[in-house]
């Protein structure tokens, strides 16, 4: 939301600050993981040596070696990776938004905190919705970035539920079991699903 309100007026440099925020998004999940997987490196990596020559740390920095550590670096990751994608949808529903209705708060004397909260959410509903639903979709179905950053560790800290299909159904060889988790999965996403359209359509009719 704040990427998309930083570029929605057209200013100078609104166009490169665009493209710079969606380009992450132009890489493939797997790039962007075996990226950040060398990024990471305790031994080759420089955000180590980077965090240590300004002082943040005092030896090298494992990243992926612990359960908190091995979440947060992967879901900065997920993070980088997708906000130029969620801001673009955000933009496009700002854009939407009629400048009457800017102009005519302003007359009323609104603050910029009253038209934000009175105009613009309000009328970026959809949109927020739509990012919404992809946003829990995707956590749900999330494997490339867990698989090629920690393969599920530290201790199976990182372990999410399309890799544990995974490892009943190719490592196990226990297909019943990776099928009934497969169905559950799609239950759950229908579910989701169903819940956050009837809430979008609840709110569209009040």
């Amino acid at each position: 939301m704040l990427l998309a309100l930083l570029v929605q007026e057209s200013r100078p440099g609104a166009g490169f600050l665009r493209t710079v925020f969606f380009l992450p998004g132009a890489l493939g999940l797997a790039s962007a993981s075996l990226l950040f997987w060398g990024l990471y490196s305790p031994t080759t990596g420089p955000l180590g040596d980077l965090a240590e020559r300004l002082g943040l740390v005092d030896g090298p920095v494992s990243f992926l070696g612990t359960p908190t550590s091995a979440l947060l670096s992967t879901v900065f990751l997920v993070v980088w990776k997708f906000a130029g994608f969620y801001m673009l949808i955000l933009l496009v529903g700002l854009q939407r938004i009629p400048h009457e209705l800017y102009e005519a708060a302003r007359m009323d004397g609104a603050s910029r905190r009253q038209v934000f909260r009175s105009i613009t959410l309000p009328l970026l509903r959809p949109s927020l919705a739509l990012s919404l639903l992809l946003c829990v979709t995707g956590s749900l179905l999330a494997f490339d970035q867990f698989f090629v950053l920690t393969k599920g560790g530290p201790d199976n800290s990182t372990v999410t539920v399309v890799q544990l299909i995974y490892r009943e159904a190719f490592q196990r060889m226990d297909l019943g079991v990776a099928a009934a988790l497969s169905i559950l999965v799609l239950a759950a996403l229908l579910l989701l699903n169903v819940v956050q359209f009837r809430g979008l359509r609840r709110s569209d009719a009040s």
